[in-house]
């Protein structure tokens, strides 16, 4: 585990940098743009689509251009679909307001990491890409107050 001061766009923090061969962890506060809009929903909905906004504007950050977002194929829905260089990453979004339920990321399972592999092809195949490789990354999102900042966990290659 590496911790390391690092600040890129809105990322500007300490951060956690858990590198195992196999994937990459980065946790950190990341500074809510001031202009991202607030999502039309109620409730978890809210919360959740918040989540998505706050992870897109924090993958920017980090130089990901985000190609699609809620893309509804026949399996399911993927959150974002993100080209960071030569690779095409499919990323699903966990939100939580806080704490209770434990980390975001954890919520997620081998079945559904297995509905994203059919997804990920899905896209593929309706859409006119070139990429090197495709990469699933989980990125945990813990929205609490104040809202300027929010909890990431961005874990990258999560099922490798």
């Amino acid at each position: 585990m590496k911790r390391t001061e690092l600040s890129t766009g809105q990322a500007r923090a300490a951060i956690v940098l858990i590198d195992t061969g196999r994937m990459t962890q980065l946790s950190m506060q990341f500074e809510v743009p001031p202009d991202l809009p607030a999502p039309v929903a109620e409730g978890n909905r809210q919360l959740g689509l918040r989540g998505e906004q706050v992870a897109a504007a924090f993958l920017e950050s980090w130089g990901h251009e985000i190609l699609d977002r809620n893309w509804r194929g026949r399996d399911g829905e993927i959150d974002l679909v993100a080209r960071h260089g030569e690779v095409l990453v499919i990323v699903e979004v966990k939100t939580r307001s806080g704490w209770g339920f434990g980390a975001p990321a954890a919520a997620i399972t081998q079945k559904k990491y297995a509905r994203l592999r059919r997804l990920a092809a899905q896209w593929l195949d309706e859409h006119e890409v070139r990429v090197a490789e495709v990469r699933i990354d989980i990125v945990g999102v813990i929205l609490t107050d104040p809202p300027e900042t929010a909890t990431i966990d961005h874990i990258m290659g999560a099922f490798r």
